[in-house]
């Protein structure tokens, strides 16, 4: 029986099963897959087309997909998409905007088996130069890749995730640091109150941030609150929901603006928290200012109504609103410092909303609450979290103890 005459190429060199010569010279690799798709690679010379085979046997024999070649960044997070369970809404949210807006027309576009660790970075490095990120925002975006990139090892597309350790080696390459949210101080935050109690053009901020500074309860928690939430004779605030509110105004994005009444951050953020008199007072103002203008809350959020804290047209607060608020008090009370006295004792320095709730852990910690009764307040999970307020604290306690000390022995 005769045998079957040997493939050869046009410098007479045999071709293996699947190998070709194409009329230009060069050459291609021809196999199948696991699921029987068709699949071709090519290259300029033998040499470097049986180099490519050899990755595609060592692909197989490592149970690396075939078509994993195929398939972009973008691939695996419309699928994630579909998939990814436990997250809130909000955080999920945040997550595809992100994502869209930075990744998907750039380092999404390119085939997952081919992402090496210098293309994450020069990615991490773009967002950061060139779209000027905050390390909080690419810290989101990478997030998110690192999970596609987990995905994708787990289902066997890649060996290894090259996002592994990237944005820590970015961080310590670019020393940067997690700036540490600074608490006002007893004189800055006695300034701040005061100037909205005493000031008519700000005196109707009050009640929210006196409330903000008396309670530590987070900007969506506070936002969200309804009159049925507190209880005015007991001095109790029920905190079980939070307002969020979105603002992605992109193409493609669901409403561009609108707010969603989500679950608490955590289940530990699902907590009764004890109102001090001037905060039982600054509910109070509230209520009164608002049957003075005849005001009501006329919006409805996933079936939540009667919110406290609302803007003159009825509506719910948001953050944005209340933290350019706080910009233009802060300017305002500085400026009337000046006018007071040229060389001022206290200003106020920048801050946030999120300041006032670090605010209120700080005056607890200097009260020597107990640490546990702190967490318990602040709805924190980890306890971690609350010592490393508790920390912070005591060690500028401790240095202000010490120069009192100090000035005793230089007085003896």
């Amino acid at each position: 029986m005769a045998t079957a005459a040997k493939r050869k190429d046009k410098s007479r060199v045999v071709l293996k099963t699947g190998e070709g010569q194409r009329e230009n010279g060069s050459y291609y690799f021809r196999w199948s897959d696991s699921k029987g798709n068709r699949h071709y690679v090519y290259a300029k010379t033998l040499d470097e087309l049986r180099y490519k085979e050899e990755q595609i046997a060592k692909d197989k024999s490592d149970g690396i997909k075939a078509e994993a070649r195929y398939t972009t960044l973008n691939d695996l997070f419309d699928l994630w998409t579909v998939l990814k369970r436990g997250l809130k809404n909000n955080t999920f949210e945040n997550y595809k905007y992100m994502y869209n807006t930075y990744a998907r027309q750039n380092i999404g576009q390119t085939r997952v088996f081919t992402l090496k660790k210098s293309d994450i970075k020069r990615f991490y490095n773009y967002l950061a130069d060139e779209r000027h990120l905050k390390p909080s925002s690419i810290d989101t975006v990478h997030t998110v890749i690192h999970q596609l990139l987990d995905m994708a090892v787990d289902d066997n597309y890649i060996r290894n995730n090259p996002s592994d350790n990237v944005l820590r080696e970015l961080k310590k390459a670019r020393t940067i640091r997690q700036e540490k949210r600074r608490a006002l101080t007893q004189p800055e935050q006695e300034l701040f109150l005061d100037y909205l109690k005493n000031t008519p053009s700000s005196q109707h901020w009050y009640p929210i941030f006196a409330v903000m500074i008396g309670t530590g309860l987070r900007v969506g928690e506070v936002t969200g609150l309804r009159w049925c939430d507190i209880d005015l004779e007991e001095g109790v605030i029920n905190v079980n929901h939070t307002l969020v509110y979105y603002d992605h105004r992109t193409e493609g994005s669901k409403n561009g603006c609108y707010f969603n009444v989500n679950s608490t951050k955590t289940p530990a953020s699902h907590r009764q928290v004890p109102m001090l008199d001037f905060v039982k007072e600054a509910f109070q103002m509230e209520k009164e200012k608002q049957e003075l203008l005849d005001l009501h809350c006329n919006v409805t959020i996933d079936g939540y109504s009667d919110f406290i804290f609302i803007n003159r047209f009825g509506q719910a607060q948001h953050q944005g609103t209340l933290n350019k608020a706080i910009r233009r008090i802060i300017r305002d009370c500085n400026d009337e410092q000046f006018l007071k006295n040229e060389n001022p004792e206290v200003l106020l320095p920048h801050f946030s909303c999120h300041s006032l709730r670090h605010t209120f852990a700080t005056r607890m910690c200097e009260a020597g609450v107990n640490v546990k009764v702190i967490q318990d307040t602040l709805g924190h999970r980890d306890i971690s979290t609350t010592l490393n307020i508790y920390t912070d604290v005591t060690k500028e306690l401790k240095r202000s103890e010490f120069a009192g000390l100090d000035l005793y022995f230089k007085t003896e």
